[in-house]
């Protein structure tokens, strides 16, 4: 589960930011599936090599916002509510800050639009094939 999610210490975005971006792009880009059971807190901050109370934060943080949901003593899941009638708007909402971000960093490290295109074109055909 972890190579899912690649967190940088050295970057400066907070570890917390960048977990709750990474899970968020998981579910975006169908990495993570709706019902799909992510690890306990533990789990995933030893994979992560992170503080536990920061993946706990994370996951408070995406449960309050409706995209996760816990089930007391089987665990956290990756929430249907959040792609309901009422929460579509939020998450196209979500799905364009996301877009926004990833061109801005990207521009300010000189890829083009182009480029991106192309990577992702490619990385979307390698998901095919390997399906």
């Amino acid at each position: 589960m972890s190579q899912i999610f690649s967190l940088s210490p050295s970057h400066p975005m907070p570890l917390y930011a960048q977990l709750t971006r990474a899970i968020r792009f998981a579910i975006a880009t169908g990495r993570l599936r709706i019902g799909e059971q992510l690890p306990t807190v533990r789990q995933l901050a030893v994979e992560l090599r992170v503080n536990a109370n920061t993946v706990a934060k994370v996951y408070a943080e995406l449960e309050r916002s409706g995209i996760l949901e816990t089930r007391r003593g089987v665990g956290t899941f990756v929430s249907a509510r959040h792609l309901e009638t009422g929460h579509r708007e939020e998450h196209e909402k979500h799905l364009q800050e996301l877009v926004d971000r990833f061109l801005e960093e990207a521009s300010a490290m000189g890829f083009s639009r182009d480029d991106l295109l192309d990577q992702l074109q490619s990385r979307r055909k390698k998901e095919i094939k390997n399906v």
